[in-house]
């Protein structure tokens, strides 16, 4: 019965499950040479304090359809997921406010995409707005919850920052619309991409001369008429690939943006070590705001290495030195075996059991906009 189920399900999953397997700104990006290349190969990039698995695409079907795992029908469980309309007349009027007189708006647009807005500078953070995480438009996880708003009526985006390659992060049919809209705003969108990316960016019908690829630790700064921010890339423990034979050919990274008076970190996609984060927290000071996956963690013994569960995603916030953060990397698409509201009752469990504020690590409903209080 098992192996039946496998093999009809073998061909529509392929593609759709590689994820698994698989303004103005400066030209020029800054290298902070006292940071070492360790994580460079000569075949592409590594983690540093893990061992890289091989897992592949069939290992993970293998898991899927022939183990002993209880995976749960997120569909029928969307009511574990709050959602609320975005209020668009609020985030539009947000980016005409002069770039003195605001403070941050946070808005989660589900999965790991925030639009975030502060002193006159639009950010988007890994932007999916297809209906599945998949190559396919007719295959593989189907986000499970309506979308907040219509991405159309977004204001003008300064900045997109990427954070690996995976289908839930780097979606082809999005980047091409956005590659469009840059055309017609007043001023480009500039991407932000880990090592290997750009070339696949500009495939996609970004204009080259947008496209900004960087390495752990590199610097650049963003800006349009009213204001800048520095833009960083630092490590995170991850993975890449699109496809079978691009495994860690190209490289994965969490994110710093500095607006002057907010500071802001995007973890993407990433695993628990105990050493990268406090090197992140002693680089960057003091976080104001970070955003941290909480979900797409089970079976453990599957997606450890990779994927942290709610108890390291409050690890990682202490050790970054975050004031506030919001999870995220849950209840959007089905990717891991968890319900879709597991992430924050085991959140909410944790904080209690580790002595946290229930306000210094939140979530948000999918389409919710919260001000950042400025200290």
């Amino acid at each position: 019965m098992k192996l039946r189920k496998f093999t009809t399900t073998l061909v529509m999953l392929f593609a759709a499950l590689l994820f698994i397997v698989g303004c103005q700104s400066s030209n020029t990006v800054s290298n902070n040479a006292a940071k070492n290349k360790a994580h460079h190969t000569k075949e592409g990039f590594k983690n540093l304090y893990v061992e890289d698995t091989e897992n592949n695409f069939f290992d993970f079907l293998e898991m899927r359809f022939l183990g002993d795992e209880t995976w749960a029908d997120h569909a029928s469980l969307v009511d574990q997921v709050p959602t609320q309309a975005v209020d668009v007349a609020r985030i539009r009027a947000k980016s005409n406010m002069l770039a003195d007189t605001q403070q941050p708006l946070v808005t989660w647009l589900g999965h790991s995409m925030f639009l975030v807005q502060h002193n006159g500078l639009t950010l988007l953070t890994d932007p999916i707005f297809s209906n599945r995480a998949s190559p396919l438009s007719f295959a593989g996880p189907k986000r499970y919850v309506k979308h907040a708003m219509n991405y159309a009526e977004l204001p003008e985006i300064d900045m997109v920052i990427i954070s690996h390659s995976h289908y839930d992060h780097l979606d082809n049919a999005t980047i091409e619309g956005l590659a469009q809209r840059s055309l017609q705003q007043t001023s480009p969108i500039r991407f932000y991409v880990p090592l290997g990316l750009r070339s696949h960016l500009i495939d996609e019908g970004v204009n080259p001369s947008q496209v900004f690829e960087m390495d752990w630790w590199d610097k650049t700064v963003v800006q349009n008429t009213v204001s800048s921010a520095e833009i960083q890339a630092l490590p995170s423990q991850h993975w890449s690939a699109r496809g079978v034979t691009d495994r860690l050919t190209t490289l994965w990274a969490s994110w710093s943006i500095d607006f002057g008076n907010f500071k802001l970190w995007f973890a993407g996609d990433t695993g628990y070590n105990n050493i990268q984060f406090k090197e992140i927290g002693a680089a960057l000071g003091e976080v104001d705001l970070a955003l941290i996956p909480i979900g797409g963690y089970a079976p453990r013994w599957f997606m450890k290495k990779y994927h942290v569960n709610p108890s390291e995603a409050l690890k990682i916030h202490d050790e970054v030195n975050a004031k506030l953060s919001i999870g995220m990397h849950w209840g959007t698409f089905p990717l891991t075996s968890e319900e879709p509201g597991a992430p924050v009752t085991v959140l909410t469990q944790e904080k209690q059991a580790k002595g946290i504020a229930d306000n210094e690590f939140i979530t948000l409903s999918v389409g919710e906009s919260m001000l950042i209080k400025l200290h």
